[in-house]
């Protein structure tokens, strides 16, 4: 047995565990609602005073090398398997303590009950964001406002309020730092955008983006505009849909608007791809838009219903090519150097993507080939032109390769030796 004495945190954390224990599982039938009410604000000022503990003792142990115990690369690791909380969750608690001990005011104020976890933390991260050279008089004060503002602000209130403390409290300070910051998130923004989709193969196409908070505020204002419940009615009017009984989501409202606004583009403002402008080509059977059953291609290499090809082909956006029907003259023979966008899309339709043997490059991802050059007299003609994606388009053109053409129009390439 150990004569030490024990220490007055270790043997406080005691006696609350001891204490709490004992009430643990009693029945709660006889509280009335003024003293529920009263014991929830308590608890939550105890979980903010243990929080101060937890951190305070993180801070020690870091110092005392507890990781050390079981070979541990960090202290949060430890902590993880000791507690059995996720490696997240304790590198957040850890965060947070390192926080708490560079700004002494807020880990007062989380002892006595004044803030809880999360506000702290936000606290924390919007004191270290100020910069490095703050007068001190001017630091503490930007603390005590913060730590003041949390006595009737929750933490979203508080991350936005710990961005323009500066105007606060050093408004001369504030404006110029504000520029400062923003022009750096600006730029890092830009260089970070990033967009991301891949098919489910199950009918549908997941994804996930970051773009600067500009451009994500435009895409979030059209978005709700779409999702609008007067739009959502005046989209109704005139129609045999009913009015919804129960309101959706606001996930799924802006789901469905987001494909509203992609179906809504105006392809004739949109960027050039290939000679074409950047619009889905729908190509199906005349039986099938007259109500048949066959899918129908897109030349972006996917497939959709006959059903939902008939509603697109009403759409903006959309160009509808059915087969069988009256086409367009194609040959223009010297008239134009470039393929027009009605011959693209005949290519598309005949050709299937890019032409080299064994690419699966879909059409909307080639270029248009003239077979015959145009510097040697060539024709615009869809008969001689082919689809061929950018990497076998630079190989047709490269004299280190020679082609043959079968008779499947496919081009098989040969290294010269």
């Amino acid at each position: 047995m150990s004569t030490t004495a024990a220490h007055p945190v270790g043997s406080a954390v005691a006696r609350v565990r001891s204490v709490l224990s004992e009430v643990a599982g009693t029945p709660l039938w006889s509280m009335s609602q003024d003293e529920a009410a009263e014991a929830l604000a308590d608890v939550a000022r105890v979980e903010a005073m243990l929080v101060e503990v937890r951190s305070g003792l993180l801070i020690h142990a870091e110092t005392v090398g507890v990781q050390e115990r079981n070979a541990s690369p960090s202290l949060a690791v430890w902590h993880s398997n000791v507690t059995r909380s996720t490696k997240r969750e304790s590198f957040r608690q850890v965060r947070l303590a390192e926080g708490l001990a560079r700004h002494s005011l807020v880990r007062e104020a989380l002892g006595r009950g004044d803030l809880v976890a999360e506000q702290a933390s936000v606290i924390c991260t919007a004191l270290d964001a100020l910069p490095d050279d703050l007068d001190p008089a001017v630091l503490r004060e930007a603390t005590e406002t913060l730590v003041a503002f949390g006595k009737v602000h929750d933490a979203k209130a508080l991350r936005v309020l710990g961005r323009r403390i500066l105007d606060v409290v050093a408004p001369e300070v504030g404006e110029a730092w504000e520029a400062e910051l923003l022009d750096r998130e600006e730029r890092e923004a830009e260089k970070s955008s990033v967009f991301r989709m891949r098919e489910d193969g199950h009918g549908r196409i997941k994804g996930s983006f970051t773009v600067p908070t500009l451009v994500g505020q435009m895409l979030e204002k059209a978005l709700l505009a779409f999702a609008a419940p007067k739009h959502q009615i005046a989209n109704r009017a005139g129609t045999d849909e009913a009015p919804e009984p129960v309101r959706r989501p606001t996930a799924r409202r802006l789901g469905d608007a987001f494909v509203e606004l992609i179906e809504r583009l105006d392809p004739k403002r949109l960027p050039r791809a290939g000679g074409v402008n950047a619009t889905v080509v729908v190509t199906m059977t005349l039986a099938s838009l007259q109500g048949g059953l066959a899918a129908a291609a897109l030349d972006t290499g996917g497939r959709i219903s006959a059903g939902n090809a008939r509603r697109l082909a009403c759409e903006a956006g959309i160009v509808p090519v059915v087969l069988d029907g009256k086409s367009e003259p194609l040959d223009v023979g010297r008239a134009k150097r470039f393929f027009t966008k009605t011959q693209r899309i005949a290519m598309g339709i005949r050709d299937g993507g890019c032409t080299a043997k064994g690419c699966d490059a879909p059409p909307a991802m080639c270029h248009a080939h003239h077979d015959d050059p145009w510097a040697h007299h060539g024709l615009t003609d869809l008969a001689r032109g082919r689809l061929l994606c950018p990497f076998h388009h630079r190989r047709i053109h490269d004299p280190d390769y020679e082609i043959d053409i079968g008779a499947d129009n496919q081009v098989t390439f040969h290294h010269r030796t």
